[in-house]
């Protein structure tokens, strides 16, 4: 079985993201801020994943639709994210926060591409000098 990589992807991977990140949008659980949020991504193993946010009172450890997303991925086998769409309550594309587009590029397959509002975008242009492992590593393997 091949990979599916950045470049394979079509309107129709496109289409399925969104349809599945508007129904995963559908299950949100958001009594406080009424803002809700479902995601969607294709892994390169050609599975698709989901998730949606799921409030709480106390805020604070309110899960965002990209952390149900990233653990459905890690549940159902791992892999790498390739393609990611991201939508609010009216079904339009919604950008991650910066917290989760570290969670995302923790995940991505080397040049991920992300639904964003204004357009399709690389993760290394929704997240521009991110911290990796090897930012770790660097001062971890350093300490010997």
């Amino acid at each position: 079985m091949s990979s599916i990589v950045p470049t394979d992807l079509t309107d129709t991977h496109w289409q399925a993201l969104r349809e599945l990140a508007v129904e995963a949008m559908t299950r949100a659980y958001a009594p406080y801020s009424r803002f809700k949020v479902g995601a969607a991504a294709l892994v390169d193993d050609g599975r698709l994943v989901s998730g949606c946010n799921v409030e709480n009172a106390s805020y604070g450890v309110t899960l965002c639709a990209e952390c149900g997303l990233v653990s459905e991925l890690i549940r159902t086998g791992g892999g790498r994210l390739v393609a990611f769409a991201c939508v609010d309550a009216h079904g339009r594309a919604c950008a991650p926060c910066g917290r989760c587009r570290q969670l995302l590029n923790e995940h991505a397959a080397d040049g991920m591409v992300l639904a964003m509002p204004s357009g399709m975008m690389s993760i290394d242009e929704v997240l521009p000098d991110r911290f990796t492992a090897a930012d770790v590593e660097r001062v971890v393997g350093q300490q010997s």
